[in-house]
């Protein structure tokens, strides 16, 4: 009888440690697949803009946003408008020639992207795709919100989130600006991709 108890027993650990195999193994698997979520690091001379792409919820966004930053695409570029209270916008090709100014925020690459809006609400720290009237128009101009601005909700693709450095917007968007909001001084960006 003890020898069948004892049986039984093992039987019944036999079974719980195989049903929570798999689910430890897919709890590894998820953690290891944040863990290699796509990330960028925007340079400045304010310091650095760490952040994490949401591939799942705009994949043609995130990676339209990678392909132009390996190329070097944004190196060199500046926040060409800054609006205390709302977001700061970069990426715009335009902005590397410090004596054109006029034609700051319509530059950009000739492929478009069609619009991926998603359920990411546009909080604090959220990057997101500038565009014109056109839904489907966004090129490499991004913007990252310094305060939560939900009225953008299903308007603009989000497609990531500054994860460490939220300061560094915070000092640029409190900036001197023009009447256009342009900041005073030039805040040239260098952009890496992990």
């Amino acid at each position: 009888m003890p020898r069948r108890k004892l049986r039984f027993a093992f039987v019944i650990c036999l079974l719980v440690s195989v049903a929570w195999l798999p689910s430890a193994a897919l709890l590894h698997a998820a953690e290891g697949a944040a863990g290699k979520a796509p990330k960028a690091m925007i340079k400045t001379k304010y310091g650095d803009m760490e952040i994490v792409f949401f591939p799942e919820k705009a994949p043609n966004h995130v990676q339209n946003f990678i392909k132009l930053a390996k190329s070097g695409y944004y190196n060199g570029t500046i926040f060409h408008r800054v609006i205390p209270g709302f977001m700061i916008q970069g990426g715009d090709p335009n902005t590397k020639d410090p004596k054109k100014p006029e034609t700051y925020g319509m530059g950009g690459p000739n492929e478009k992207l069609k619009a991926e809006f998603n359920d990411t609400p546009h909080r604090r720290g959220i990057v997101s795709m500038a565009r014109t009237n056109d839904p489907n128009s966004a090129g490499s101009q991004f913007f990252i919100v310094v305060k939560d601005s939900n009225f953008l909700d299903g308007q603009y693709t989000a497609f990531g989130e500054v994860v460490k450095g939220m300061e560094v917007a915070d000092k640029i968007v409190n900036l001197p600006r023009n009447s256009r909001d342009l900041p005073n001084e030039r805040v040239e960006i260098t952009v890496a991709v992990d």
